[in-house]
């Protein structure tokens, strides 16, 4: 048997704005010491998978691949990689297909959300082997978790009765108002949906075939037209390999979720109750719950080092960015949430923080009228595959930036049709190419690139390089950047 970790790593997660954004999403923010996109990879692999295959966004190759790098022990992967989100169905239908054509037919696919918590590794294991047993005799499995309120975020599973081992799903329902929830409750015979399931290649893609053929079909299009080539890395013996989608065959598919394809129209799905803690850390309340609280239940999620002086405060969660060097002070509050970003303040009750998505679509619309306001788009620090930068001070006619470049590292060789660059570099050492003239800089040294001249930098030493650019212009976007030559494939 071939058991697959299928790890489906897209949405926005804007109600953790603003910590969560556009290029920088929920499944990259650490809880419990690590990104939640880790304890996903983590979890498959306790669970004895052979390999791993990620479906995410094409912008988030290169974050998630440093992630992975960075882990211990990282499984062999592949990448699926979406231009656009099209919801669980095409995602899950695009991921059978890959399985089947890798690994054949009874290939078992244990799918997981890349931004839920789960402490108890161990019993998540015993539950997900359960669902392997049960998806090798032909069943669609689903984790079902036992609800302890009448949340109205979630999908509901009904089965004959709470508590009981693995048993048929009789009907999956929607996301309920309050009273219908409570009404579930007290029938004792309703699971919340997870998300998490689990099925062989052949059982999913015989499923689209009698229940949603206009998935499988466009998905196989898609894929059709697809590319798929071994993922450029630098001193990267066994590369990972990339399936890239032609974006308008793959703009195509049917934006709809696995459960209205198929898990509601299916006669062959079973429930595995969860004995284990979950939660999809969907608001910021839920971001508390996973701290442990003071004497005085409040919580702080934050970098080592952060500074927050708490006085008759009760009931309080504060998020600190590891890029904001200030004191946070509450004084006579309680139940309130304070995430404090180098860019933006957010500041709520717990009871409101399910509004906090109403904040990120309001600074959406200003960002259509404004192409400086980015701060649902860009993360304090944005990462890129060769380090990070992270925008220092910016007015008309000029910004300032931090550069990071990791050791062995270079950005493209490129220009800049609208502004010109003075670079001064603060730590590690490096080279400094401008026209075809390298030049060996150390830290304190200055170098001064014109307006249309090539250029490119590149770490030589062996810790990180640091560096201060100000950049000088009319215009001073991302997007005025011409690349000659990219290690990583991106011109």
């Amino acid at each position: 048997m071939k058991l697959i970790s299928v790890v489906l790593s897209g949405g926005a997660g804007t109600r953790l704005w603003p910590a969560s954004r556009q290029a920088y999403p929920k499944p990259f923010m650490k809880l419990g010491g690590s990104a939640l996109l880790e304890q996903a990879i983590t979890r498959g692999q306790a669970c004895g998978t052979d390999d791993l295959l990620i479906v995410t966004n094409q912008d988030h190759l290169f974050l998630t691949q440093g992630l992975l790098s960075d882990m211990a022990d990282p499984p062999r992967v592949r990448y699926l990689l979406e231009p656009k989100g099209r919801n669980t169905a095409p995602a899950i239908a695009l991921a059978a297909l890959d399985c089947q054509a890798t690994h054949g037919d009874d290939a078992v696919m244990l799918v997981l959300p890349a931004d839920h918590l789960i402490p108890d590794t161990e019993a998540f294991v015993a539950n997900a082997l359960e669902a392997v047993r049960q998806a090798q005799k032909g069943q669609l499995v689903v984790f079902g978790i036992q609800p302890t309120s009448p949340e109205t975020g979630f999908g509901y599973i009904e089965v004959a009765k709470l508590g009981r081992d693995v048993q048929p799903v009789l009907k999956f329902v929607e996301k309920p108002d309050l009273a219908t929830a409570q009404e579930y409750l007290a029938t004792g015979r309703f699971y919340w949906n997870s998300g998490m399931f689990c099925f062989t290649a052949g059982a999913m893609l015989a499923a689209l075939t009698q229940h949603a053929p206009d998935v499988l079909q466009a998905a196989g299009k898609a894929l059709a037209q697809s590319t798929t080539q071994a993922m450029s890395l630098p001193d990267e013996p066994n590369p990972p390999h990339v399936t890239r989608f032609q974006a308008h065959s793959f703009g195509l598919q049917p934006d709809i979720s696995i459960d209205y394809a198929v898990m509601e129209r299916a006669n062959n799905v079973t429930l595995v109750p969860a004995r284990f803690g979950w939660s999809d850390v969907g608001a910021w309340p839920a971001v508390a719950q996973a701290h442990t609280p003071d004497a005085s239940g409040n919580t702080l999620g934050a970098a080592d080092g952060a500074d927050w002086v708490a006085v008759n405060t009760t009931g309080t969660h504060v998020h600190v960015d590891s890029h904001c060097h200030k004191v946070v002070a509450t004084v006579g509050v309680q139940d309130l949430v304070v995430v404090d970003t180098p860019d933006a303040l957010l500041v709520t009750t717990k009871r409101e923080a399910q509004n906090v998505k109403r904040v990120v679509d309001a600074l959406k619309e200003r960002h259509i009228n404004s192409p400086h306001h980015q701060s649902t788009l860009l993360p304090p620090a944005v990462h890129r595959p060769w380090g990070t930068y992270a925008t220092l001070k910016e007015e008309d006619g000029y910004k300032v930036k931090r550069i990071t470049v990791k050791p062995g590292q270079s950005l493209s060789l490129q220009y800049h049709h609208q502004r010109a660059e003075h670079w001064m570099l603060v730590h590690g050492r490096g080279i400094v190419q401008i026209g075809d003239v390298e030049y060996p800089t150390v830290p304190g040294e200055y170098r001064y690139i014109p307006l249309k001249e090539k250029h490119r930098l590149t770490n030589t030493g062996p810790d990180e390089l640091v560096l201060i650019e100000v950049q000088c212009g009319d215009y001073l976007g991302e997007d005025d950047i011409v690349r000659l030559s990219d290690t990583y494939g991106r011109l």
